[in-house]
């Protein structure tokens, strides 16, 4: 049994080490990203089985990301790739110290033509949990469907759907984001949102209120990333308060999916709510500790290293 299977987009990645505008002689660092990957890689250094569905190209790119995703011991046997399209590319440029700056290469290329045919349904419904995003379905009409079909299979098969709401302004409209998120937190499980992102979805509210309005449209989770200020979770019997792990930030892009990656190793670990916040919050620490998207993610042996206590299971 996989603990674990997600689906989605990844993406080679071009980051400036340096600030400054992009020029000749530049130096930049090649990676790779993706929020769904970044789950998985964080699930599996946490001890729990992870697999990816998504489309790379048949190009240097596509294989070192499907070699770096093995090299973290993802199962990565769904994903296909696609003659007919190269591999999407991110170029992340440090405009100042403060300020970076994104450009995406990714219409029309692999990852997002993505289908219902790319979906297992035995890897689905055999899993503890399926995780998806608001980013995938975004890509285009394919991965919209296949996110749906992922869903579908994963409620037929009575295994747990985590969804992380993950709105992204450069793909599609609020309007249009917030008609497929309510229809996928209609049938999730577990919801993970930013303050903004939920309120796409529900009435704007203080977020342990906007937390227990998103139960009352089906799930039994639902979790408020407040960046600087922490999270909330709340059940339908429990409500669980979270302050950030301090640390020397260095780079915040991934720490809502390493947050997300903590929060499910918890759930697959058995962990009570409090502790499954806790370890969420201690990964995303890792996470802005370090350059990179995944790179920082901790494997549960260093998980004390920030908090002097036992958050192992």
């Amino acid at each position: 049994m996989t603990a674990l299977v997600t689906l989605g987009e990844a993406m080679a990645v071009l980051a400036a080490e340096r600030p400054g505008p992009l020029a000749p002689g530049s130096s930049l660092r090649l990676g790779f990203a993706g929020a769904e990957a970044t789950v998985a890689i964080g699930v599996s250094r946490l001890g729990h089985a992870a697999s990816w569905t998504g489309r790379v190209g048949a190009d240097s790119a596509g294989t070192m990301i499907l070699d770096g995703l093995r090299g973290e011991s993802v199962d990565v046997t769904r994903a296909r790739v696609d003659d007919a399209a190269p591999t999407g590319l991110m170029l992340r440029e440090r405009r100042t110290p403060d300020h970076t700056r994104v450009t995406y290469y990714r219409r029309g290329l692999a990852g997002s033509r993505l289908t219902p045919a790319d979906v297992e349904p035995e890897l689905v419904s055999r899993a503890r949990v399926l995780h998806v995003t608001g980013i995938t379905p975004a890509l285009g009409d394919g991965p919209r469907a296949a996110v749906r079909r992922a869903v579908d299979l994963a409620r037929a098969a009575g295994v747990t759907v985590s969804l992380d709401l993950n709105y992204r302004a450069r793909l599609w409209t609020r309007e249009e984001a917030a008609a497929e998120l309510t229809h996928l937190v209609t049938r999730a499980d577990i919801v993970f949102a930013g303050p903004d992102e939920a309120s796409l979805v529900v009435p704007e509210a203080e977020p342990a209120t906007m937390a227990r309005t998103l139960l009352d449209l089906g799930p039994r989770e639902a979790v408020l990333k407040l960046g600087a200020r922490g999270a909330v979770a709340v059940t339908r019997s429990a409500r669980a308060v979270q302050d950030i792990v301090p640390v020397t930030a260095v780079d915040p892009i991934g720490a809502g999916d390493a947050f997300v990656a903590g929060y499910l190793a918890g759930l697959l670990d058995d962990a009570p709510l409090p502790g499954r916040l806790l370890l969420a919050a201690t990964c995303g620490a890792f996470a802005v500790a370090v350059s990179g998207d995944w790179e920082g993610l901790p494997r549960r042996s260093e998980l004390d290293l920030l908090l002097g206590a036992d958050v192992t299971r």
